[in-house]
């Protein structure tokens, strides 16, 4: 109930303020397990990201945030779970692929932090090894405007097309090279809105 309401205020904040414009919803699959990469320069990429999507997102959020003891319920209750920042996280990543066996949309940022300069930065290994451990298709989305917030700027979310990790999923080098093409993907978005301005 909580993620409804929260959907809610946030779809009407964006929408009134941000006149919010969002593009290829129908490419995430209605059902089954997803993993939705975006582009991360904002902490309001989350809740932009999930609020005007069918299916609700789950997200990895740092393990500070689960430490307040009121904001770590609120963010629970949005399907939210603890990730260890700077190192390994077995546990972050058994719960990722555990919400995607569970036929669970999974919000990843493939940067594994938000770029300060709003240009896109490479991608880390581990939404390849998700990937190829699930099986579970990488769906890119591209999100335009949220490291200009205060200026109130219109604010675009562009999603692809699915795609596949089809390879070894115990070469390092196949993994690595999966995950970047996923950042590719989403900078082909971003390339792609531009060139229709």
């Amino acid at each position: 109930m909580l993620y409804s309401l929260m959907k809610f205020l946030f779809s009407v904040f964006f929408t009134v303020f941000f006149r919010a414009d969002i593009r290829g919803r129908e490419n995430i699959p209605k059902d089954g397990p997803v993993i939705l990469a975006a582009n991360h320069m904002s902490n309001f990429d989350p809740p932009f990201l999930a609020c005007f999507l069918e299916r609700p997102v789950c997200y990895m959020a740092k393990l500070e945030l689960f430490e307040h003891p009121v904001f770590g319920l609120a963010i629970r209750a949005c399907h939210a779970f603890p990730v260890k920042r700077g190192a390994a996280d077995r546990g972050a990543i058994k719960a990722a692929i555990q919400v995607l066996k569970s036929g669970k949309v999974l919000g990843l940022f493939p940067e594994g932090t938000r770029s300060r300069t709003g240009k896109m930065g490479k991608a880390e290994a581990g939404i390849g090894l998700i990937a190829a451990m699930t099986g579970a298709p990488v769906v890119p989305a591209c999100i335009i405007g949220t490291d200009r917030i205060g200026r109130f700027p219109k604010l675009r979310l562009l999603i692809g097309k699915p795609i596949h990790f089809e390879g070894n999923r115990k070469d390092k080098d196949m993994l690595a090279a999966f995950s970047q093409s996923v950042m590719t993907h989403v900078v082909a978005l971003k390339e792609g809105a531009a060139f229709k301005k």
